[in-house]
């Protein structure tokens, strides 16, 4: 149940649309607590008489608010569709994917809310004033605050403008995935020793449990799952962690020992949805990051500049968890086994950063040295020794690459340069290369 509570919320916070229907709400409810005081009479008389506030007729009132709400719902339409033209194009250099990361920023949403809250306000407003023809009603503090949100409006659109056109560099974009990607790091990575993981032949005789629903695995309520299996006496092994794609029918995990009911325990403690999510799916944040580099790789964009930046990004995320171990995904209760979640290995995890941008760019020297690059400043700040070979394994690839597709024998001497500078790191931080390599 809190998997699933976490899950809405989750959503909620990524929703374009929240923000924006907020600010409608409050804009009428602030009209109408501005008209109860105007209604009340309570406004003192110097205050009515101020050139600050506003002191004309029912006619020019309603003719105020008028252009205020047209102003500001045509305003809104037309920015908007400016944007969407412009997201248009940048989803097809940087991938459409990306989209999310402007939908879900707050300044769009912010922007949007202003313009509708104003209109909401205004409309409102406008529907109380009374001329001389009728019983006569102006609400002059609840014009006058709607005159100071229209400049406010005024100041916002200024904001939106500069905004949009910062979060459309690809700088800033490869910047706000970096961001998703060590926020999703946290949910993979820990200081604390783990648990091993126990040897394959543990799970032998264990019975599949097989799951009809589809869609990918948004998130697991891992102590809750763990308590239940303690609790019936087994242990459960997932075969889908969070982020992969779930199958109708097909084994999504192991009982040690068949209780009746895991099927539906299971279900009840994980989440399934249509998307996936960078925010605690550290895979998916990583393919949207080397999806910019590989983008700006094709022929067509032709853009190296911007793969490099994402390979920096790439090295950082690198160094940063070399201090840290990996969760293995190992929950014990009472001393036993009683969950065990797909880890995601080292080798599998610098794979995903690399593999793609190396095939990618086997035939640039300039892509081929800065990856090299990033490797020796990893290897300076990496001391595991496995972790170490996995590193020494991608160097040995991108050396392989550059010696089937670079035809230039200045270039590829500037690659294995570089090459050995690694290699040069590995052995002055202590490090034994492995055989072969």
């Amino acid at each position: 149940m809190m998997g699933r509570v976490r899950a809405l919320l989750g959503d909620l916070a990524e929703a374009f649309w929240l923000v924006p229907a907020a600010m409608v709400v409050g804009g009428i409810g602030l009209a109408l607590g501005l008209l109860e005081i105007d209604n009340s009479g309570s406004l003192p008389a110097w205050l009515r008489q101020s050139t600050w506030v506003y002191n004309g007729g029912g006619t020019g009132a309603r003719t105020l608010l008028g252009t205020i709400a047209a102003s500001m719902i045509g305003v809104a339409g037309t920015v908007f569709s400016i944007t969407i033209a412009a997201l248009s194009l940048a989803a097809g250099q940087m991938g459409p994917r990306l989209l999310r990361n402007f939908t879900r920023d707050r300044g769009n949403q912010v922007t949007l809310g202003a313009f509708l809250g104003t209109f909401s306000y205004a409309m409102m407003i406008l529907r109380s004033v009374r001329t001389d023809e009728e019983t006569l009603f102006t609400p002059h503090l609840s014009l006058t605050l709607g005159v100071l949100l229209a400049f406010a409006c005024v100041a916002i659109l200024v904001y939106f403008v500069g905004h949009m056109a910062n979060r459309i560099n690809v700088d800033t974009v490869v910047e706000l995935v970096s961001a998703d990607v060590h926020q999703a790091l946290d949910t993979v990575r820990t200081t604390r020793s783990q648990s091993p993981r126990p040897p394959q032949s543990y799970w032998s005789s264990a019975t599949a449990v097989c799951d009809m629903r589809s869609g990918y695995l948004r998130h697991v309520d891992v102590d809750a799952l763990a308590d239940w299996a303690a609790a019936q006496g087994t242990a459960v092994r997932l075969v889908r962690r969070p982020g992969d794609y779930v199958f109708p029918g097909a084994p999504f995990a192991l009982l040690t020992v068949p209780v009746d009911g895991a099927a539906d325990a299971i279900v009840r403690h994980s989440v399934l949805a249509a998307t996936r999510s960078g925010a605690n799916d550290l895979e998916d944040a990583l393919r949207q990051l080397v999806e910019v580099a590989v983008r700006a790789l094709s022929p067509g964009i032709n853009d190296p500049h911007t793969a490099m930046s994402v390979l920096d990004r790439l090295g950082a995320v690198l160094c940063e968890l070399a201090p840290c171990q990996l969760k293995s995904g190992v929950s014990m209760r009472h001393g036993a086994i009683a969950l065990e979640m797909p880890d995601l290995g080292y080798d599998r995890l610098v794979g995903l950063m690399l593999n793609m941008i190396r095939q990618n760019a086997a035939g640039s020297p300039s892509i081929l040295i800065r990856m090299l690059d990033v490797l020796t400043e990893v290897a300076h700040c990496e001391a595991d020794t496995e972790r170490r070979v996995t590193l020494v394994h991608h160097a040995h690839l991108i050396d392989e690459d550059a010696e089937r597709e670079i035809a230039s024998v200045s270039d590829l001497a500037a690659v294995k340069a570089r090459a050995a500078l690694f290699h040069a790191a590995l052995r002055s931080s202590g490090a034994a290369l492995p055989p072969g390599r």
